[in-house]
């Protein structure tokens, strides 16, 4: 698995992001944007040459509701770089995922904006009872999730452990977390993933994984950081981008593995046969074809999670 790399201005805004964190002062659960970061995320649609024409036809397929009131409201559960880094306001967002709203906006003829909900459970609750149009994403795509809810995918992802450096306590995968503090996401595939290896270590007559929920990325990665766990267990774009701003504090463990997953698809959501689907399959395949996805991904060091193409409804059972 090749190493990600990650660009100058990517790399500013996850600092802001991880400083936040550590430091703990006045930040809540989301960070401030970094310097010169806008909350539409217009600057970096701009700055990946994302100036769409409105597409008549893709907006006449969009619901009444949002024709008339000119907007989507698309619902994150907080940080989770380089995809959204979400502004301490509740309603700022920066990444890829903001790069790719304005530009999927400009298309659609709609505003997307963006409302940062206390969690991933929240999220999709919340575009089930309707009280958001979508979640921009990406969120993990699971069978167990599409009962509820549609997915359109645009990336792949693999899920690791972020570790001190040294890696001391050899996690090297998933039968070496046995005893181990794992760092998870509160309600995310992967801790659904680390409570059955905490099943298979005790029926193996090994000691419980401890693991231990958050609800967002800068808290995990602060108990890793802290000596409060021993290995953060999540999506390795996020990681490796905290990695890289660890100052040599932290390093990426468990990469070219299976852990528990096969393949690994995340996209946006919306509610079920809603049909929003329809129209960002068609957006986003769109953004594709005409190379806006491919330099916003870039720009955010994520052509390694690049798909051909989106789809809907691609992942299988974690």
């Amino acid at each position: 698995m090749r190493q990600m790399r990650f660009s100058k201005s990517a790399a500013l805004a996850v600092a802001t992001a991880l400083s936040c964190s550590l430091a703990l002062a006045g930040c809540g659960s989301n960070p401030p944007q970094a310097e010169g970061a806008t909350g539409d995320g217009s600057a970096g649609a701009a700055a990946a040459g994302t100036k769409l024409t409105e597409d008549k036809a893709l907006h006449a397929l969009l619901p009444e509701k949002n024709r008339t009131s000119g907007k989507l409201i698309s619902v994150n559960g907080g940080s989770f770089p380089p995809y959204e880094i979400a502004g301490s306001d509740g309603h700022s967002l920066t990444g890829a995922s903001a790069d790719l709203s304005v530009a999927l906006g400009q298309l659609l003829g709609v505003t997307i904006e963006h409302v940062t909900a206390d969690g991933l459970p929240s999220e999709l609750t919340g575009i089930k009872a309707g009280r958001y149009d979508m979640a921009i994403g990406p969120v993990g795509d699971f069978k167990d999730r599409q009962g509820s809810n549609d997915f359109v995918d645009w990336v792949k992802e693999f899920v690791v452990f972020a570790v001190p450096k040294g890696n001391p306590h050899a996690i090297e995968d998933l039968d070496s977390t046995c005893g181990q503090r794992i760092a998870v996401m509160g309600g995310g595939s992967a801790e659904g993933v680390i409570k059955a290896q905490s099943t298979k270590c005790v029926k193996d007559g090994e000691a419980a994984v401890k693991i231990q929920s958050y609800k967002d990325q800068p808290g995990s990665i602060l108990a890793v950081r802290s000596g409060r766990a021993d290995a953060f267990f999540s999506s390795q774009a996020p990681l490796t981008y905290f990695v890289s701003q660890s100052k040599g504090d932290l390093e990426l463990t468990g990469t070219g593995r299976s852990n528990g997953f096969d393949d690994l698809y995340q996209g946006a959501v919306v509610a079920k046969d809603s049909p929003l689907r329809e129209v960002l399959l068609k957006g986003i395949r769109k953004l594709v074809d005409n190379g806006t996805y491919g330099r916003v991904m870039q720009k955010w060091g994520l052509s390694d999670n690049e798909l051909d193409k989106p789809g809907v409804n691609l992942g299988g059972a974690a």
